[in-house]
Order: structure tokens, then sequence, then C-alpha cells
């Protein structure tokens, strides 16, 4: 049965053996999990065993673009890659933008299996359907720009997308990043799996076309998609700014600041989005995407004129200001290149080091563990000092690099409970006391505290989509949170962006015309499977984890909080409520009340039944 969208292969590379495979996509994997991070967890289920160590030879990277990508449908232009990660121990998914999804479906490939280890460096070249390890000896020690220039350079193309590690990467820091264009799928420890393998880039050119089993049934699709974008007013908006929206948190009261101690940063003014578009140079955009959200931002006065980057994202921007109680717009910018040459993760590089300016300010560390960095909040001269030695593992930033849960640990003196993270992932910049769904994704995420596995764009948007929400109440969040999980699971099949669904641009029965239209299968076009197959994979990921000895426990945020109450701001008084949401969102889930694991009865009515010898059935 010829299908739409895919190319019906996967490419599998053997590093130890330097051999490769090409295989079929079995249809039972195709009707089953639809593609992207549906293949993602179904694969990495079925060929990891539990226990392994994530930077050892058995880890596998899965690097996949969605049946969609290279279509003319928007904004499915993302590649996901999956793994076990070293930072966490979880199931991992992270995913990046650009035009590397597009490029490897053009090449001829739905995935790209990542096994064993090199014995030296090296990297992988596609090239419409051909493929070959190449020598990258030269490239080691190389930041992520100089990589793509010189691969591009060698194999004589100035179009050939890349996706590559820095030296954070093959230095083995735990939140290393793998970087595309300076798109990251950042987060997680992708690049130290990356680098442990002696991998440093793959490099893909190809010029296939994609087949459309129902041109125009697909043409039509497109074309309501594109309706629905431009008749929504949060499209021309965050067309215009992007994710540079770091009014909206503040005005909330959930920016964290000085380690989570606070949710408004003083004089966030200075960091508004109306201050980056002052900076802005040019628009950019991901393969097929008409919102163009990102921008190229150069800095044109103070003591870092001149710096540049792509971005920076909400995120970044958060990570170097809240964290040091400081918002220089400047510094934002120079540190977002910074990390992205090094090949970082900006989120966890800054929350590591606003738990060390927290550390330094209590006295748990000092000037003699910082070799003499003055780490007080306001202060940003250690900044771009920790990012490098962070990526070098060198000076205190050795100690950084392997996360907030595990510096703690080395460090002692009841260190632990000032690192702020879920299941060792860094939160992002949302502080939960103040969006109680949005917490409560953060905490039951399969791979730690991400935003964007069920955004609550109800509370941070007020989107009324399934319904208006007050943020502070307890009630009703369970399934709240998992209507967002699940629809951005099925939405990931795709794999599409995470904005357009979550600030209502694209709904259900779109994404099912979409799929169903370009696949040419029948079940494809029920909203009702979507959904169906959104849960399935929820729970797989779920059980990946229950089968590494993650249970309840691991649902947990740091003591501060559920203890403490946000001491100002319009979130005033708020602490989150974790054992009353708890409960809502396992009972809504299906899941043992007592250990968050998914009932017997939930795997069996998903298709998991597979699973079940994890779940404590039969």
């Amino acid at each position: 049965m010829k299908l739409g969208g895919y190319k019906n292969k996967i490419l599998r590379v053997n590093l130890t053996n330097r051999t490769f495979s090409e295989e079929e996509l079995p249809y039972d994997l195709i009707h089953d999990y639809i593609g992207g991070r549906g293949f993602g967890i179904k694969l990495l289920y079925d060929e990891l065993k539990p226990g392994i160590d994530p930077l050892g030879e058995e880890n596998k990277l899965v690097f996949i673009a969605g049946p969609l990508a290279g279509t003319n449908a928007q904004s499915f232009g993302r590649w996901k890659v999956f793994f076990k990660s070293p930072l966490t121990g979880t199931y991992f998914k992270s995913s990046g933008g650009g035009h590397f999804a597009s490029e490897l479906k053009f090449a001829g490939f739905d995935a790209v299996i990542i096994e064993g280890k090199s014995e030296k460096p090296v990297y992988l070249w596609i090239n419409d359907g051909k493929y070959e390890l190449r020598d990258a000896t030269y490239l080691w020690g190389l930041d992520c720009d100089d990589t793509h220039t010189l691969i591009r350079e060698e194999l004589h193309d100035p179009n050939i997308r890349i996706a590559c590690i820095g030296p954070a990467g093959e230095n083995g820091v735990k939140f290393a990043g793998i970087f595309s264009d300076r798109r990251a799928a950042g987060r997680g420890g992708g690049g130290a799996v990356m680098g442990a393998k002696n991998l440093k880039a793959i490099a893909v050119r190809g010029r296939q076309k994609i087949d459309i089993a129902d041109p125009e049934g697909f043409a039509a699709a497109v074309k309501e998609q594109i309706a629905l974008y431009k008749g929504n007013p949060a499209a021309e908006s965050f067309s215009e700014t992007g994710t540079q929206i770091a009014e909206f948190t503040n005005l909330l009261g959930i920016f964290p600041t000085r380690n989570f101690r606070e949710g408004v940063l003083p004089n966030w003014e200075k960091i508004e989005s109306s201050e980056y578009t002052k900076l802005r140079v040019r628009k950019t955009a991901c393969y097929s995407c008409m919102l163009h959200c990102g921008s190229i931002t150069k800095v044109n006065f103070g003591r870092y004129k001149g710096a540049w980057s792509e971005g920076p994202e909400y995120e970044t921007i958060w990570a170097f200001t809240g964290s040091i109680n400081l918002p220089d717009i400047g510094l934002t910018v120079a540190a977002d290149k910074l990390c992205d040459d090094l090949g970082l993760d900006t989120i966890s590089t800054g929350s590591a080091i606003g738990f060390a300016y927290e550390l330094y300010e209590k006295g748990i560390i000092t000037k003699s563990d910082t070799g003499g960095l003055e780490l007080v909040y306001g202060n940003q001269e250690p900044v771009l000092e920790l990012i490098r030695q962070i990526a070098y593992r060198e000076g205190f930033g050795a100690i950084l690099a392997d996360g907030t849960l595990e510096a703690a640990r080395r460090i002692g003196k009841d260190a632990e409970k000032y690192a702020i993270q879920v299941k060792g992932l860094e939160l992002p910049a949302y502080d939960p006391r103040g969006a109680k769904a949005h917490g409560l994704n953060l905490l039951t995420s399969n791979i730690g505290a991400d935003h964007n596995t069920g955004y609550s764009s109800q509370e941070i948007f007020g989107v009324p989509i399934p319904k208006k929400v007050d943020r502070f109440a307890v009630e009703g969040k369970g399934e709240i949170t998992k209507f967002n999980q699940d629809l951005t699971a099925f939405v990931e099949t795709g794999i599409l962006c995470a904005f357009p669904p979550s600030m209502g641009m694209i709904n259900a029965e779109v994404y099912s015309k979409l799929i169903s239209t370009l696949t040419g299968i029948e079940d494809f076009a029920d909203p009702d499977y979507m959904w169906l197959v959104g849960e399935r994979i929820y729970n797989l990921e779920r059980m990946f984890n229950v089968r590494e000895g993650f249970d309840k426990k691991a649902d947990s945020f740091p003591e501060r909080l559920k203890t403490e109450p946000l001491p100002a701001g319009p979130a005033a008084g708020q602490i989150f409520e974790e054992e009353a949401l708890l409960a809502d969102y396992y009972k809504v889930r299906g899941w043992d009340l007592n250990t968050g694991v998914p009932t017997p009865e939930k795997l069996k009515e998903l298709g998991l039944e597979f699973a079940i010898k994890y779940s404590g059935g039969n």
C-alpha cells in the first residue's frame, strides 16, 4: 500500500562497525502512531533495554521528520530527536526548527537511527538517498557556527542542512543541545549523547518530492489551515513579536525571579517585546511557515554593542535576566549567541546560573568555590564566563554542567532544595504557583519540567479552548492538563510547531484533514482517532519511565513552590497545591492514585497491552 507523506524509509547507522541499513516503516507503526513523536516513543520503547547508561553505546538517537514535513502545510518544519536523557534518566524528546526536517524528507528518509559509538569523530553525510560517514577530527572542538561553515565548504554546497553539536556536547554537558542553523533541539542532553558517540554532525541534502495521496483534498485542507491562521487575532501579534513576550508573564506575576523566589522582575519594561523590535535586523522563518516568528537581533548600544543572535526567545530572555535579577537586553543577546555557539540549552544554563547565585547569597558556596567570581544578584560580570566554563567543564562550571540536581548533591549543605527542577530537568520561565494547569503540566510531563509538553494557553493567554479557566483555581485542572498534553502529542505526530495549537490557530478537525488527505489513511480523518493516538503516545511515554523506575514520587516540585507563597505582584499569596492537583490529574488520566502508574485497564483501552507487565498487571 503506497501512502502519501512518508518516504517509507528509516536509515539505521551503526557507528561501532560503520554499517548502514534501510528499513521500511511497518504499516502497524504508521497506523497506530502516525509519525513524529509517535514513532519516536515506540521505537525507543522497543529498542532500548531498561537501565542502560544514557551516555553508553546502548543508547540511541532517533532523528525524525514528520509526514507533513516538506509539504506546503504550515508550521510543520520541525524535527525531533529521541533518546534516554543523561540529565533526567527518562525518555526524552527534543525539538528543533528551521529546514533540517524538510531536507531529510527530500533526501529520502523519515527517520535516522544512530546506534553504537565511533572510534573517532565522524559526521554523517546523507545526499539524496546515499550516505556515508566522513572524518570529523578536524571539526572536533569547533563551535556550531564554524561546524556548519566548514561542512558546507567541504561538500561544496551552501544549501546543505546540518544538525551538529558544539564543545558542550563533546564535553558531555548533560544539557548540551543539538543545533541546526541556530535553531536548537536544546533540552535534555541530546548533544551529550551525540558527543558520547563521537558523532559531530548530520549533514543532509535532497531533491526528492513528497507524494500526496489526495492532492485536491490536501490543497483544500492547507487553504483552510491558512484561513484559520489569518482569522486568529493572535497570529499577527505572534508574527510580529515571536516569543519575546516577557511583559505577559510579568503582568501575570509568574516571571521567575531570583531562582523562583519572586514573580516580577524589577524594571521588566526594559526587556518587553517592543525593546527587542527596536534591535531587529530582519525576520526569519522555518520551512513553510507564514508566521515568520524568528528574528535576527543586533545590539547597537552599550557594553554588548555588536552582539547578535537569532532570537533570543522568551525562555532565553528570562534565563539571563530573572535568574540574576537584572533586565539587561544586551546580555540576553550576547548570552544567547554564546550558548548557541557552544551548544548549550539556554533554559538549563540560565537556571543553573540562577541556582548558583542563590547558593552564593546564602553562603553555601563562596569565592573560593567560584574561582573568584562574585555571584551577586544584579552583577552580570560572571554570566558569560560561567557559560564558557559550563561548556568546557572548567572551574565551577564543571559542577553546574551536570545540571542543578546533581550539582546540589555534590555541593551538599542542603543545596538540593534550591535546585528548581522536576525529574532533573530545570523549570522553564513560568512560576507554577500562579498558573496551576501550566504547573501541573510541568509536574507530570514525561521528560521533566517542559512547558511545551502541554502548554496552558488558557492560563497564560486567556485562550478559551476548550473553555475559559481561572488560573488560580485547583478544581478541573487535571482535565485541562490532559487536554493540552494529548492535543500536543497528536499534533506532534506531524510534527507541528507548538505555538499554533496552543494559541488556537489550528484545531483537531483541520489537522485530521491535513494528515488524512496527505497519507490516504481513512482513520486519520477522524479527530476522535487523533485524540486516541495522542493519549496512547502519552501513556507509552509514561510507561517507558515506569520501566526505568519512575512513579508518583518523581512528580514533585521543590518545597519552595509548595510552601512559600509568591510574595508580591498579581499572583501574590499563591502556592502550588501539589497533592490535590496530582490526585485530580491521575483520576482523569485513569492512572493509579497511589503510584501514578497507568492501570492495566487504561493500557488495554489504548492498545498498549505489551506494557501491562510493568504496570503491576499480568
